[in-house]
């Protein structure tokens, strides 16, 4: 394992830097005042500030660092996107939006889309012209896939679908999506699937945002009502959409792997200053809450060591493994109790907003960190892939394996 760029990446790294200082401002300079009073000013002022960063991004080459010249990239190796998101973390660069369709929709689209749709969709994503969104979890199968519900039935040279996604982050404001359908409800559930792109405001798609314990409305219910897609807008062959979804799926466990909020590090800084349960001493003086301190570090540089081998492997040219299950384990438990503990040590002002720009940002965190356990894989599901692929233990028994979807029990 080595924790040393090459002459190349350190060349890198530094136009990397050398870009996000001269675009963004350091994290640190945030001020929770400054975000507008509703949250709708807020998504509306955060986008545009969001795409207008993302077209400054594709202008300096540093969008796509992974695609080939003719999709808009440069061509280089996955590293060097590593390396970026390193730097680009340090900095207030408003890239969310595009965090599902860069790094999870258009790979696809890449990977099995047509050469029209790769030269009209590819580099208008890239520039942040246009949103996309994931179209997977439903209702009755959010951590199966596979399981999903909504249908698609052919008609001619189209597909009407029908049905319902639910935690689609996004989808209010995204131009179009990536859909996971049944085309074959007689087949196993695994082998029945079809992956489809649509515009989101094609007739019939209706997107109804979520209001969210923060007062946020980041995800989405979406239904589709007889929404008619061209075969055309088909990824990949008719009943290999799992084959597709793993593609997606794969990207998606690398882009949702870090942790949006604050770290041991902020923990520390908030705790230098706040006060423990007796009201007199410092809680850094807490034996308690060093023990807990020490466990936050243990943890976060154990993920930060875990992270240098993908880059050493990345470095090789190798692909990275289902390993990196364990960096979103670690990091959605560690924001849960990091911001757990910071309200705690509030008493009843942790629950109330405005109070400082570090006490909104803990608590913003913790009501988002749920979550995170959620988005990308449940804590169960990814528990069995590193039980499974990387510790190769057993796998569970599979009550469905080998019978037709439509013939599988769905409760009373």
């Amino acid at each position: 394992m080595d924790f040393n760029d090459t002459p190349e990446e350190a060349a890198f790294r530094t136009q990397a830097q050398a870009f996000l200082a001269a675009t963004c401002s350091p994290k640190a300079a945030r001020k929770s005042a400054e975000r507008p009073a509703r949250m709708e000013e807020a998504q509306a002022s955060y986008l545009a500030r969001a795409k207008a960063y993302q077209a400054k991004k594709a202008d300096a080459g540093f969008a796509g660092l992974t695609w080939a010249p003719e999709h808009g990239g440069r061509g280089l190796a996955p590293i060097f996107s590593v390396i970026f998101g390193q730097e680009e973390a340090r900095f207030d660069a408003p890239g969310a939006p595009f965090t599902i369709g860069l790094g999870m929709c258009l790979p696809t689209v890449i990977a099995f889309g047509a050469q029209p749709h790769k030269e009209r969709y590819v580099r208008p994503a890239l520039r942040g012209e246009e949103i996309w969104c994931q179209l997977f979890s439903e209702p009755a199968a959010g951590s199966d896939v596979a399981g999903i519900k909504t249908r698609a039935v052919r008609d001619g040279d189209n597909w009407r679908v029908s049905g319902q996604k639910v935690w689609t982050s996004g989808a209010h404001y995204s131009d179009f999506g990536l859909l996971l359908a049944r085309t074959d409800p007689g087949a196993h559930k695994h082998k029945g699937l079809t992956m489809f792109f649509l515009d989101m405001r094609s007739k019939g798609v209706e997107a109804r945002p979520i209001h969210q314990a923060s007062g946020e409305s980041e995800f989405n219910e979406v239904f589709f009502d007889d929404v008619v897609i061209p075969d055309a807008q088909r990824l990949g062959d008719i009943g290999q959409g799992w084959s597709v979804a793993l593609v997606t799926l794969m990207n998606e466990r690398l882009a949702v792997g870090g942790s949006p909020g604050p770290d041991y590090q902020d923990m520390m800084a908030f705790a230098a200053g706040a006060l423990a349960a007796d009201g007199k001493t410092s809680l850094l003086a807490d034996s308690a809450f060093r023990q807990s301190l020490a466990d936050w570090y243990v943890s976060a540089e154990g993920y930060k060591l875990g992270r240098f081998r993908t880059m050493t492997a990345l470095s090789r040219g190798q692909a990275p493994g289902p390993e990196a299950s364990i960096g979103k384990i670690l990091n959605a438990n560690r924001l849960q109790e990091i911001t757990s503990a910071a309200i705690d040590a509030q008493d009843h002002y942790g629950v109330v907003m405005g109070q400082s720009a570090a006490s909104d940002l803990f608590l913003r965190s913790y009501l988002w960190a749920p979550g995170l356990r959620i988005a990308g894989g449940t804590d169960e599901i990814l528990k069995n892939i590193i039980a499974e692929r990387v510790l190769g233990l057993p796998a569970d028994p599979r009550a469905d394996k080998g019978i037709a979807f439509k013939d599988l029990p769905t409760g009373a």
